[in-house]
Order: structure tokens, then sequence, then C-alpha cells
């Protein structure tokens, strides 16, 4: 019996949706992901689940998953191709499906060299264009990668991320195109802070046609502090942090700068509501999932539809 994905409920009936995300913990704590999701509850349509992000060992995803649709949530298990070959990629999609897990996200992965465990082995078995191919297979023709078929095929709702500003800018576009020709459903994208780069991202999809094929949700990240913003800026790969936003967050005192990088956020999805392509934002908050409800709030998301 096919289990429907609220996210895409919500999508296909032309309402901007709200997705935000939940990082596992670094240990067998099933109570910090209920606490994390808990916040998130009557504010967004689906919780991401990060796999293993930057390259850390956490709890799996599938197993924080599980746990999020025990409490009657819906979470969006995110899967990498770093770390597993197409077999145990393929088992877990349908262990998933199995526990009413419906809606997914298909990401290649940081290396490991970034994260805690430089030593570890790179699978990458297939890549994420062809992880998307696999599960639209397996959901549209209920077969294997190997062509044996699957008894109640999974049908994912399937996601893509998408960096705009990764170099070369002029082929971000077609990058998307590809990701849209494999079989992605929606897409969520790194977090937004240059908006006048992403409006000129969102032309050149717009002009391909491409919005009318996917739905796409820009990435919203709070920032804590001025030195947050710096190291977003400088230090972290594919990201575009005007000047200006820094200077912003550092004209203010420190007690106040949180406050201020919300302010920021609100600003942005206010201004990105009314750009052509635009189905929903997604709400990075890391580690500080409590500020979701707020910036949902302030952002006239809420209350969200019931479908």
């Amino acid at each position: 019996m096919k289990t429907e994905s609220v996210l895409e409920k919500v999508l296909t009936s032309g309402q901007l949706a709200v997705t935000s995300e939940c990082g596992p913990p670094r240990g067998a704590l099933p109570d910090k992901v209920r606490e994390k999701a808990a916040m998130l509850k009557g504010y967004v349509d689906g919780i991401n689940v990060t796999d293993n992000q930057t390259a850390m060992v956490r709890m799996s995803s599938l197993a924080a998953c599980i746990i999020i649709r025990e409490m009657g949530l819906d979470p969006i298990l995110q899967m990498v191709t770093r770390d597993r070959n197409r077999l145990a990629m393929q088992s877990d999609i349908i262990g998933a499906y199995a526990f009413g897990i419906n809606t997914m996200l298909c990401l290649s992965g940081d290396h490991p060299k970034f994260g805690d465990h430089p030593m570890a082995a790179n699978v990458y078995d297939l890549d994420s264009v062809q992880l998307i191919q696999t599960v639209k297979q397996m959901r549209e023709e209920g077969i294997f990668q190997g062509g044996d078929k699957i008894l109640n095929p999974p049908q994912m709702f399937i996601g893509a991320a998408a960096n705009p500003f990764a170099d070369p800018f002029e082929l971000r576009v077609a990058r998307l195109a590809k990701k849209i020709n494999a079989g992605v459903d929606f897409v969520q994208t790194q977090c937004i802070y240059n908006l006048d780069k992403f409006e000129k991202w969102m032309e050149g999809i717009c002009d391909r046609g491409l919005d009318k094929k996917v739905y796409i949700m820009p990435g919203i990240t709070p920032m804590k502090s001025a030195g947050m913003a710096r190291y977003m800026k400088n230090r972290v790969p594919g990201m575009d942090v005007p000047d200006e936003v820094v200077k912003r967050m550092a004209g203010v005192p420190k007690e106040k700068q949180a406050q201020e990088g919300v302010d920021i956020a609100v600003e942005s999805i206010e201004r990105l509501k009314n750009v052509k392509g635009v189905h929903g934002f997604h709400i990075m908050a890391i580690e500080w999932e409590q500020i979701v409800p707020e910036i949902v709030k302030r952002s006239g998301l809420y209350p969200r539809p019931e479908l």
C-alpha cells in the first residue's frame, strides 16, 4: 500500500513547502532525536535527517528517520553514495519504505578527508545522479538495478541537492538539468546569502523551462554570529556570503548578532517567495532547531497546510 509523502502533497497543491533538518547524535541517544524533532512539529512538512554529514560518524539516517516516523512526523531520509554500494543502498531504501518513510534526498557526500576518519575508503559505487536513476527505476518500474522484480516497490518522493554558487557558475544550471533528467522530484539548495546571484541562477533555470519539471526549495541558514558569517565566507567551499552580510552581522553588539541572523533569514525568505520557480524553503538551523518556529511564523509560512 502506497504511503504518500506530505512534502509531495504540499508541493503539488501549489503552496510553499517548508522543510528543516535534524542532525543525528554522535551516540545511541534516541531521546536526542526526539527532542530535536519535537521542536519542528507543526512547523515543517518534512524533516531531513543527515547521513554522516561532514564525514563524521553519527547515528544512521535510517535509524533516526524511524524514530521520527514513530513520533507521527515526516522524516526525509538522506543517503550519501560515499559509504555504501548499490546493494546496501537499495536494501536501505526498501527498509525505509517498510517503516513508512517515503521521501529521500540523494547525495554524493563529503570526502572522508574533511571528517574524523580521513583513512576511510570512499565507495562511490554510484554517484548522486545514478542514485536518483536507481530510486526512480525502483519506484516506477518496480525492479532492482540487477533486473529482478521488487515486491511492493518503494514509492519514494525523490530529492537532490544543488549548489547555485559552485564554480564554474555557468555550468550550475546544466548540472541541475542532469539531475532533473535522472528523475528528481524536488531540490533543496545550499544556504543562500547572495540573493542576487541566486536569482540569476533561477533565471537560467526558468529560461530552460526546468522550473516546470522540478520543485526548487532554497536553503536558509540563520547565522548566530559575525564569526560564523566570516567562517562560512572564508572557509566553507562553495559558499557565497557577500561582504555586506558579514558587515551587517558585525555591526551589531555580540549579544544581538543571533537575532540579526534570524532577521536576515526572514528577510531572505520574504524576498525569495516572489522569485519565479521557488516552491518552498529548506531551513537549516544547524544545532539551533528551536529557532525554526520563529522563522516560519515571521515569514508568513505558518500555519502549515493540512492536506
